[in-house]
């Protein structure tokens, strides 16, 4: 199910992407579209996490691998979600979110490598 999201993720990420390049270029300040490609990086280079995870999971990493997954989510939601937002509205104060989500990238990325060392362990 990981891989699902994984795949709708960067469906989204393509939207977003050229809605930032096509749209927005006109309407946003030079800052406020380096959020928004900040946020479309970062949401992209998560959501191929997450076939990452998925395939950890699969080959044994159990609920760190799990875990992983849902931090990745939530990082999305909080670091690019916040970046999005705060591009399209200009408020600023969404800035003190955008740690957390990246606090949870990181958190996600620990969780994948115990997992990914719990699955080679299982296989060996």
């Amino acid at each position: 199910m990981l891989a699902f999201w994984g795949a709708v993720s960067m469906a989204a990420v393509v939207g977003l992407g050229a809605f930032g390049a096509h749209l927005l270029k006109a309407k946003l300040s030079p800052e406020a579209l380096g959020w928004w490609h900040t946020g479309v990086l970062y949401q992209a280079l998560h959501a191929l996490g997450l076939f990452a995870v998925d395939r950890v999971r699969a080959g044994g990493g159990g609920r760190l691998a799990s875990g992983a997954g849902m931090a990745f989510g939530l990082g999305t939601l909080l670091f690019s979600g916040s970046l999005y937002v705060m591009a399209l509205s200009g408020l600023r104060w969404l800035g003190a979110i955008t740690p957390l989500g990246g606090t949870a990238f990181i958190a996600g990325w620990i969780c994948l490598a115990l997992a990914a060392r719990r699955a080679a362990r299982a296989a060996a």
